[in-house]
């Protein structure tokens, strides 16, 4: 911990024997001049989260398209988003710029011995746009991704450049199916086009490498089985540095610090129950890993808004799914597993079915939008300051089509969206095309190209 006056630079850290606890943004952190250039650059930092469902949409099927089950019928600000699976984002229509009508044709077959691997080279195309060598083999190759791109670019003076994050099973190695490795169904992040990075499944290793770091493995190791608080090995930094804050900043800090340990109480919970004996519904999962589809995801929102709170990174990937995945998601109240849901076989009554999951999918948002909403840094709040991408490189999935794709950003990307409106590309658009108008929101306005995209697509009205 480093206090120099009353003036505490905004890169400061609460360090203990295994943990090191990266600070909010607090109104000590501004210097009695006002912000320094390099602060001011890093309060007002974009946060970007790209967020991949795979398996497409209902409302990408001919009878989706005509009543409109995914994106609304209306185009531009008065839209309605009742009976679509974008509704339980209604509170937050605001902070939405829905995107409609996009292809990803690098997902496609490009020759005959292509046909039938969309599942297993599908991932690889949503964030990079780019068509997937097929192999086997180590000579992977496909292109770097949209995340990679900006973390690259402006994630660099943070702890963690960016973070990779999961929900399903992605450790398989070796190859999947359609000769494809399955690398490129494991991963939506790739440093480069022959790079891709890892997703972490596990929250707990999500927790340690945001406030765990620090001290031996072994002293790690130690506390964990003591199920010891991080924040018991800096409470007495927490103490030296509450004497020089004001009270708005120390009852910031005790909320943040709190937050943290709600989390960590929670995974705790997790290991235990799924260490107890117990019959598990997700074997095969580490036991940090909830077997509910809802609490692991909320655990994973909630390792992020921290994330962006403390600036240990900027940068997210969060892969919610993996093709051909047969989970169930009885919350949605649909009782079919995930894949022969989504081969509906263009029957209305499997087709409305199957629009309920993506319903439940989209449910997960608002959690993380409210965490974002309720924590503000300056004067603005951390959803004014972050883009969230969500969607899919697959379009109506009973015939593995990658058209007419489900897309859309919500936030406020530092006054870069003006959220409230429904954008309907033209016929025949790129998603990369959007993906594109994304990368130059996020400051990215020399890359002139981008996938297989053939201009830019004007993310306002």
């Amino acid at each position: 911990m480093y206090i120099t006056g009353n003036h505490i630079p905004r890169r400061t850290f609460l360090k203990g024997m295994g943990a090191t606890v990266a600070l909010p943004f607090l109104d000590a952190m501004i210097p009695a001049g006002g912000l320094a250039a390099r602060t001011r650059e890093e309060i007002e930092a974009t946060r970007f989260v790209a967020i991949e469902m795979v398996h497409g949409a209902a409302g990408s099927s001919p009878y989706g398209l005509e009543n409109h089950l995914w994106s609304p019928r209306e185009i531009g600000r008065n839209f309605n988003l009742a009976g679509t699976s974008l509704e339980p984002l209604e509170r937050y229509r605001d902070a939405l710029t829905i995107i409609s009508n996009t292809d990803v044709r690098s997902a496609e077959a490009f020759i005959p011995k292509e046909i039938g691997g969309d599942h297993f080279r599908s991932s690889s195309t949503f964030l990079t746009q780019a068509h997937p060598k097929q192999t086997e083999g180590s000579d992977i190759f496909v292109g770097q991704s949209i995340d990679q791109m900006y973390a690259t670019r402006y994630g660099q003076d943070t702890p963690i450049p960016s973070m990779q994050l999961c929900i399903e099973n992605v450790d398989q190695a070796g190859g999947c199916a359609y000769g494809y490795a399955c690398v490129y169904t494991d991963t939506i992040s790739w440093a480069s086009p022959t790079e891709p990075l890892p997703m972490i499944r596990d929250p707990r290793v999500a927790f340690d490498q945001l406030f765990g770091t620090g001290g031996t493995p072994e002293q790690r190791a130690q506390r964990r089985r003591a199920k010891a608080s991080i924040l018991d090995f800096i409470t007495g930094r927490v103490d030296d540095l509450k004497s020089e804050l004001g009270t708005s900043d120390a009852r910031r800090l005790d909320q943040y610090l709190e937050n943290i340990r709600e989390i960590e109480r929670r995974i705790q919970m997790v290991e235990a129950q799924n260490s107890s004996g117990a019959v598990r519904e997700l074997p095969e999962a580490p036991a940090g890993v909830p077997d509910d589809f809802e609490e692991h995801v909320k655990l994973m929102f909630d390792l992020q808004a921290l994330a962006f709170a403390s600036d240990m990174t900027r940068v997210f990937s969060f892969k919610m799914g993996r093709d051909s995945s047969a989970r169930v998601f009885p919350e949605s109240g649909v009782d079919k597993p995930f894949h022969p849901a989504s081969h509906h076989g263009g029957n209305e009554k499997n087709i409305l079915d199957f629009a309920e999951i993506n319903r439940y999918h989209v449910s997960m948002l608002p959690y993380f939008m409210d965490r974002l909403n309720e924590t503000m840094e300056g004067e603005a709040s951390l959803l004014d300051k972050t883009m969230i991408l969500y969607g899919s490189p697959m379009g109506d999935p009973n015939v593995h089509n990658h058209r007419r794709c489900p897309l859309f950003l919500a936030g406020g990307a530092n006054g870069q969206l003006d959220g409230g409106v429904h954008l309907k590309a033209p016929d025949g658009t790129p998603m990369a095309n959007a993906m594109l108008g994304v990368l130059h929101k996020l400051g990215l306005d020399d890359v002139e190209h981008f996938g297989d995209s053939t201009g830019t697509l004007g993310l306002e009205v």
